[in-house]
């Protein structure tokens, strides 16, 4: 039987790229709020016996988290024979260990909470510092799409002669391996963090590659400080002007612009932004067809 995918308020044109990858029927939804604020769902499509993909980014997930319990719950009771979570961003990733007493390591109660609802999950270079893998604390199946081999091709189709750097020792696995496929040298820097907003990294060494064109890449952007400080010793040790990549990009209106004045940014169409220009839907299409 024909697979059926739910878009819970996600990227329109990503789902419908994935909705014909897979051959997949688009399903239908009345979903809108009442004038207290409380949610309306209601299913419109038959889903009984049927293998359900929902969409749903959680780049904003307090937003949509109980939508998509509430969408979930009732696809049971509608006889959905399987149901899989399709999330290109993955929520809660970097909140994965306590650093102050009585802090809440969210990423643990997530997971347990998405575990519960869903049979299998597909998502995007989740951010794996203190984990090793997802199955530490998830107990869904899995399968996580890395962007690696397409930021990659983006380079060596855009820039020549590129010296990648990663702004600190989280970026590394992310680098080097994006290093390793576009066959690019690469660096590492040292990043102290002093708050949400304030960073000091460290000044890369330049010295042999001062003919190349930095291209700084990381899995998350959003305020950009990590990113901007590190641009601006590019700028004074007269490199390029460079560019800067992102798998997720998670600012606001005012960083992304605040960065944009500095440098060109790209990112993958993990989270809808006008930077996008990394395409992931084939990607994560050929996941999705593992479970379905």
């Amino acid at each position: 039987m024909q697979p059926i995918l739910f878009n819970l308020e996600s990227d329109h044109d990503l789902a419908q790229a994935l909705a014909i990858e897979v051959d997949a029927e688009v399903g239908k939804l009345d979903l809108r709020n009442f004038p207290d604020g409380e949610s309306y769902l209601r299913i419109l499509s038959d889903c009984q016996h049927r293998s359900v993909i929902v969409l749903c980014n959680l780049h904003h997930p307090d937003d949509k988290i109980l939508k998509l319990i509430f969408l979930t719950h009732t696809l049971k009771s509608l006889g959905a024979s399987r149901i899989g979570l399709v999330t290109p961003y993955l929520a809660y990733m970097r909140q994965d260990k306590a650093f102050h007493p009585g802090e809440a390591v969210s990423s643990r109660p997530f997971a347990h909470l998405l575990s519960e609802q869903f049979d299998w999950l597909v998502t995007l270079d989740p951010h794996l510092h203190r984990y090793n893998s997802l199955d530490e604390i998830y107990s869904l199946k899995s399968s996580v799409v890395h962007a690696a081999p397409m930021i990659a091709a983006w380079i060596n189709q855009h820039i020549e002669k590129p010296l990648l750097i990663g702004p600190d020792s989280e970026s590394e696995q992310w680098v080097s391996e994006v290093a390793h496929l576009s066959k690019a040298p690469f660096q590492v820097l040292e990043k102290v963090r002093h708050g949400d907003y304030s960073v000091e990294v460290s000044v890369p060494e330049i010295e042999q590659w001062e003919n190349h064109t930095p291209v700084l890449v990381d899995d998350i952007i959003s305020s950009g400080k990590t990113m901007s400080e590190t641009i601006t010793h590019l700028h004074q040790l007269g490199l390029k002007s460079p560019t800067c990549i992102g798998v997720h990009g998670l600012f606001s209106d005012d960083d992304f612009n605040a960065l944009a004045i500095k440098a060109k940014i790209v990112t993958c169409n993990s989270v809808p932004h006008t930077s996008n220009d990394i395409d992931i839907s084939h990607a994560l299409s050929q996941a999705i067809l593992k479970w379905i």
